[in-house]
Formats: structure tokens, sequence, C-alpha cells
């Protein structure tokens, strides 16, 4: 062992275990919060307990029947165009991962889940060019605080028409009942016929009768592509997939290049599922535009995993994707499944993802992809669960309507508008009720999180943000036999069907002469506020050895800034490398940027084999290596 000790601050390679997260569980739960939104007559198997029977007459004013379905968030608005995302993610999961579903003994409430919107969903579809898109108006349901069972705010339902399209929500609707047709398919045939012929008719009535349910921002036309794509893989009818190559240009789909996929922007998804075709080698005459496409999803995809020339999604302090403010947590898991997905069809086709910063393989994805799942379920610098009801620490003041007041069997008089207010919603006190599986907002770009149910950016959960969870929470299942640990190695040579094949993962000692870090250091930056002089350093470290080295420890002290791109660990002064990076390979590099006050001192000269390294702002580095363990 080799030994080179400075003063202050630690830098050590080793094999970091920590304790994993059970994904079989937090499957469940994300399944819990959907029974948990339930509009209309509940079931006798239902399981979420504090609930019960609501919107009974929903449709009712309009002479159409609309009881049933999602409500949306904390509130009890049912917004269509949400819903029916929901249901295609749910129905996607289904789809890529119903083995690891079923393994997880959760393939039934899944199917519940999905069914409970499309039987909705085929109510709202009453005519072939009709569509019952909204039930309850934002406005006044935000007015009141007040739980379903006691709803007292106006119930008014909302359509599109050939007169007033809305192509948007006609086509995410059809997207959705052509995934889930899918997923029936195997286990009851005759509805998931019905749900096709649903879902031909509703793109027929999207791509005939054009315009936006939301006339408020420009037309984007992802969900026409998104649904004729989604009956391609329904079908496997030609003219859907001719379809989405002869709008590929005029519709944005291979001119957008994006960073987020969510309920609103479908374009990463649309061209991750148009890459199955290209990768499957199903393509045929189409190869061209479909190897557009994929150039555009595998953009995304680069730009999640920091490897897109520096154009990527930005990231939290802590390691968490951070696209917006209000509700982040719905980009994260949205692109954690994707990552996810797209991993499969790599391995699918033997390839591998090529990105401006580097070759990645489809392994790797997924290990990005469990980074912010761990995120989530407590891998953070608040360690606590972001995901209500998972583990000991979570969010108990959600910003949730039937959950911040007791339940009806508990506290049987209605409570009215105001009292709501009054009695439930400013109180201090957590929640009466549990949310199981309920993903809240999230935290702010510092990793910041106020639990107030006020703070509704950040406590309220929806179900498009809960929806891609589950087949991302049974993958990670699957590949980790529950227990929260991912295969060490990062870049198998070969891979089974299933994505993964073991090899042998014991740690090995470097040779007490082998130094294989090479440590950087620069000022990128100088200002002066207030008087004070401040620095912005950049440290670039690189594996300069012939293996991967699996864990990096680095403990800093004096810092009078903020350290980005590392994550915190548990021990003081302590972090580690990003939690979407487990290992660094032989020539690799990444690097992390602090601000100091104060005067930049001189060099510190140490031994020439370990690389250049220099006294940092006000602290200076030690490099110690205790154990260099190689994956």
């Amino acid at each position: 062992m080799a030994s080179f000790i400075i003063k202050c601050a630690v830098f050590s390679l080793c094999m970091m275990m920590v304790a994993g997260f059970d994904y079989r569980v937090a499957l469940e739960k994300s399944l819990l919060f959907f029974e948990a939104q339930r509009s209309g007559k509940l079931p006798t198997d239902h399981r979420v307990m504090w609930r019960g029977d609501s919107g009974l007459r929903d449709g009712f004013l309009e002479g159409v029947d609309l009881v049933g379905g999602y409500y949306d968030a904390g509130d009890h608005v049912k917004f269509g165009l949400p819903m029916a995302y929901a249901v295609t993610m749910l129905s996607w999961g289904v789809i890529e991962f119903e083995k690891e579903i079923s393994e997880s003994n959760q393939l039934e409430h899944a199917l519940d889940a999905i069914k409970w919107g499309t039987d909705y969903f085929i109510k709202a579809h009453n005519q072939p060019n009709t569509l019952w898109g909204q039930v309850g108006d934002g406005d006044s349901d935000h007015y009141c605080w007040e739980r379903a069972e006691d709803m007292s705010t106006p119930r008014n339902a909302y359509k599109v028409d050939a007169e007033h399209p809305g192509s948007d929500i006609a086509g995410e609707t059809a997207a959705a009942m052509a995934a889930a047709s899918i997923a029936f398919k195997p286990y009851n045939s005759s509805y998931s016929q019905l749900l096709l012929l649903h879902a031909r008719q509703l793109f027929y009535f999207a791509d005939t009768f054009r315009g936006r349910y939301d006339e408020s921002i420009p037309i984007l036309q992802d969900e026409l592509l998104w649904a004729a794509a989604w009956l391609f893989e329904a079908t496997n009818e030609q003219d859907y997939l001719k379809y989405t190559i002869e709008n590929s240009e005029s519709m944005g789909g291979t001119g957008w290049a994006v960073r987020e996929f969510s309920w609103d922007n479908k374009y990463a998804g649309l061209q991750i599922l148009l890459s199955k075709v290209l990768l499957s080698g199903s393509n045929g005459v189409y190869q061209a535009t479909l190897k557009q496409y994929q150039a555009k999803a595998e953009f995304f995809l680069c730009a999640c995993l920091q490897k897109n020339n520096d154009y990527n999604v930005p990231m939290t302090p802590g390691g968490l994707l951070f696209v917006e403010e209000w509700n982040n947590m719905q980009y994260v898991s949205a692109s954690a499944f994707l990552l996810a997905i797209y991993s499969k069809y790599l391995t699918m086709g033997n390839a591998k993802l090529y990105c401006p910063d580097g070759e990645t393989q489809p392994m790797e994805l997924i290990t990005f992809a469990q980074s912010q799942a761990d995120y989530i379920l407590g891998k953070n610098p608040k360690a606590m669960s972001y995901m209500i009801g998972y583990q000991d620490k979570y969010p108990v003041r959600a910003h949730h309507r039937g959950a911040s007041i007791p339940s009806v069997s508990i506290l049987a008089p209605p409570v009215g508008c105001n009292e709501g207010y009054e009695k439930w919603y400013n109180r201090q006190q957590g929640n009466p009720n549990v949310v199981d599986g309920a993903l809240v907002g999230g935290p702010n770009q510092k990793d910041e999180f106020n639990d107030q149910r006020n703070n509704y950016e950040q406590t309220e959960p929806a179900i498009a943000g809960a929806a891609p969870l589950v087949g991302l929470f049974a993958k990670l299942s699957s590949l980790s036999g529950g227990s929260g640990y991912l295969p060490r190695d990062s870049s198998p040579k070969h891979y089974e069907p299933n994505g993964y094949q073991p090899r042998d993962s014991s740690p090995k000692q470097f040779e007490p002469n082998e130094h294989p870090v090479e440590i950087l250091h620069s000022i990128t930056k100088v200002w002066k506020h207030q008087g004070v002089e401040y620095y912005r350093h950049k440290v670039n470290i690189k594996n300069s050895g012939g293996k991967p080295i699996s864990g990096l420890k680095l403990a800093m002290e004096n810092l009078s800034g903020t350290v980005w791109g590392l994550s915190p660990t548990s021990e003081k002064n302590v972090y580690q490398l990003p939690s979407w990076l487990k290992s660094l390979k032989p020539g690799s590099q990444f690097s992390f940027v602090y601000v100091q006050e104060g005067r930049f001192l001189s060099m510190l000269p140490v031994d020439p084999k370990l690389g250049k390294m220099l006294i940092m702002g006000a602290f200076i580095v030690l490099i110690q290596f205790l154990q260099l363990c190689l994956a």
C-alpha cells in the first residue's frame, strides 16, 4: 500500500458499498399511488383504505357518463392529456418489462392501473370525432381545499370535436389506447381489440381535424407522430410507420433535439420508440429517416448522461437531473425510464450509444438510471425519500387534499371548501393519511427541499411523474435481485438476452508502485464582490492507469464555497464521484468545480508519479491510496 500524506484533505480509492434499496417495494408503492388517485366508484378490492367513492355524477350535466379515471395531482381535476400520458407510460413499462413486473407479483395491479384509465377513455370517446378531455375547472377546484368525497366545486366537462379540435389530447389518448392494447393482448384479447379500435378512430380524428386543445401556445405535433408510432407498434401496419416517416420533418420528429420528456413534450419518447424499429432491423426503405430519429434520441440520452459536449441536462450538486423548478421529479422519472428502455433496445440490437464525449455501453445507461432512482429513494443530500411512504424519512406535508384531511371513515361530516383551508391546509402537523407511492415535485437546483403544503412546486405529487417509475423499478429490481445493487462492471463484453452477464468482481489490489490518478487544477474565473476576491476552481481527475477505478472518495476541509460535480457522502466534508459515474475507465476523466474566496496559493510539489497536484484555494490537498479496488 502506497501512502502520500500532505495535509487537510484526503483522496482515497476503493469499492464503496452502500445500503441498497428494495425496488420491489418501491414498485408496489408506485402502483398504490394510482389507487389513491382513483375517481369514481371504488372496487371492493381497493387497497387505499382512506379513500372513498367520489365524482359519481361526473359528466351528467353534459349527458355523458364520465365517472372514473384519475385525479391529476393533489387536486380533483381530471386532465385528459397528462392522464393519457400516464397510461401510455404504464403500458410501455408493462410491454418492455412484463416479465420483471410479473416476478415482482405486481402485473395484476399494473394492468388494473392501466384499465382504470382506459375504461374511462372509452367512456370519454363516446363518438368517433368527440373526446371529453377534462372534468372540473382548475380555478374553482383550487379555490377549495376539501376531500374528493366532499367535492362541492363545479364538475363541468370539456370536449374536443370537429369544430373544436384537439390533436394533442386526441393523439395522446390514441397512443395510450394503442399501447394499452399491446399490454392486454396476451390476457384479454377482446379488450385489446376494443382499445385498438378506439386508438384508430382517435388517431384519425386527431390527424383529420388539426388543432391544439390549449391554443395559447404554438402547435406542436409530437402527439400525432407519437400516436402513429404506437399504432405501428400495436398493429405492425406499414401505413402508420410511413406516416411517421413522411411527416418526420414537418412535424418536428427529426428536427427537434430536446433535453426533456414529459406529458407535454413527447419528442424524446417518440424518437426512442422509432429507434427500436431501426435497431430491430425491420426498417426496410425507411432506414435513412429512422437514423435521423435515432440521432435525435441519442442527443437526448447523451445530454442526460452528461456526455453531450457540454449541451447536457443540468444537474444538481447531489447528482439529480434538473429541468424545471415546478415538479422537476416528473422529468427525472421519465428520463430514467427512457434510459432503461434504450438500454434494452441497444442490447437487442447488439449496439452501443455513441456520444460526443465517449462511447457508452448499454449497462451504463442502466447505471445512470439507477442513480436517479436512488436519489428519489433516499441517496441524496437530504437523505430522504421523495417517494412518500418509502422508508422512514419522506415528505409528510404533501400538497394533496385527500392526504391532508382525515378519511371520511374517521371524520364523517363533510369538510367544506373554506373549512379545509382553515383547519387542514395551514396546520403544521403532518398529513393524517399516507399517500403511498406519491412522487413529490422534489428539491430545487441546489438540492434544497421545503416540506410544506403551500410549497406545491416541491410537495405536490402527480400521476405523470409516478407512471414511468413502474417500469423503471421493475427493471432495476430484476438486475439487482431487489437488493439495490447493480453489477459492478459497467462495460461487459457480451450481453445475454436480459441485458446482463455477471463476471468476476472480486477486488484486486494495485501494486504499490502503481499510481493511476492524475489531478490537474486550474482557475477559470476571478472576480470581486464587496471587496472580497473569489476564484472559480476547476479540478480534473484522470485515470492514467490501465484498469477501471470503481470508487473514489475526496475529503476537503476549509471550503468557503459550494462544490459542483461531486456527490456528498454521509461523512462530514467527504465527497464521492457523482452518482451517475460508477467507475472511471482507463484514460477517462471527470471534472468538478468549486468557488473559493481568498488568495490562490502556489503549486505544491509532490511525487511526480502522481501527476500534478496543486494547493486549491485555502486548503491543501492530500492524496492517500488506502485501497484501490478494481472492477
